[in-house]
């Protein structure tokens, strides 16, 4: 029973990492239509500077509050001057310039910091472990599984109740409707594509004492958004949520009794339900 409950954990805990990074995935593409390959490399950025906060500061804080705020500035530099100029154009520019700037930012990571992997240790509060019925819990986990709703609840009332919320609700249902009634679109995109490189960089920075820091972080991180994504539903905000929970659990339940498929689990998982709702559990009816 303790085992089935601490995989819960686990999975929970990695599942709401994975909900950040893929709430500002989905809510680029909602509302832009960008299919951003860089944004595993901008959450992988977050974590490489919360680590370079916590060095220079001696405070995890420091680089949770400061380390995402630079991701999203270097996102609207990114946006202003290389994305806006293909808009219009056939969507295959903009993927191969993502990705081309996903391998721009794993270089430079790889340039600035080498190719080592590095450990965050979690702040003092955090540290250490709790009792959890005959062994230990570490306590990080436990606050990954308590912020990650927290934050999802806080991006809940965000885009219900506030001013902007419901612009970007509206724009991503109709850009063109928007626009007409006076909403000024590229001043949305940027800060769209800002917020959604800041939910990446979040992620990251938290990620950092979970998993060692390390230039191939954004790789697995961006392949398991796409497929909460389309699990969830392309632009779906509870879908990005279910998802991520279910990717989260079938990792971990998959690494403890079925080790031999675990990786295989998420894209079998994506495969059924590219088979039964090819849009998602979130998404409209094809």
């Amino acid at each position: 029973m303790e085992g089935f409950l601490a995989n819960i954990l686990n999975g929970l805990s990695w599942g709401m990492l994975l909900f950040l990074i893929s709430m500002g995935l989905t809510t680029v593409f909602g509302v832009m239509g960008v299919l951003n390959f860089a944004h595993g490399s901008l959450f992988m950025l977050g974590s490489y500077l919360c680590m370079q906060f916590v060095r220079w500061s001696g405070s995890f804080w420091m680089g949770l509050i400061f380390g995402p705020p630079i991701v999203a500035a270097l996102s609207i530099l990114i946006e202003r001057f290389l994305l806006r100029p293909l808009y219009g154009r056939d969507v295959s520019f903009q993927l191969l310039l993502t990705f081309g700037l996903m391998l721009f930012l794993d270089d430079g990571v790889r340039l600035i910091w080498g190719p080592a992997y590095h450990v965050v240790a979690p702040p003092a509060i955090l540290a250490g472990v709790i009792p959890f019925f005959s062994q230990s819990y570490p306590v990080y986990r436990i606050f990954l599984v308590i912020l990650g709703p927290l934050v999802g609840l806080g991006l809940w009332m965000f885009f219900t109740f506030t001013r902007w919320g419901k612009i970007l609700r509206a724009s991503a249902m109709d850009r063109q409707m928007a626009e007409i009634i006076g909403v000024r679109v590229p001043i949305l995109f940027t800060g769209v594509f800002a917020f959604g490189a800041w939910l990446a960089a979040l992620g990251g920075a938290l990620a950092a004492p979970h998993q060692s820091v390390g230039p191939a972080m954004g790789e697995r991180i961006i392949i398991e958004s796409f497929i909460v994504v389309v699990i969830g539903g392309m632009g779906s905000f509870p879908g990005a949520f279910v998802g991520a929970l279910i990717l989260g659990l079938l990792n971990s339940f998959g690494t403890t009794w079925i080790p031999d498929l675990q990786m295989a689990l998420p894209y079998l998982f994506l495969a059924v339900i590219l088979l039964t709702r090819p849009r998602g559990l979130f998404g409209g009816e094809a």
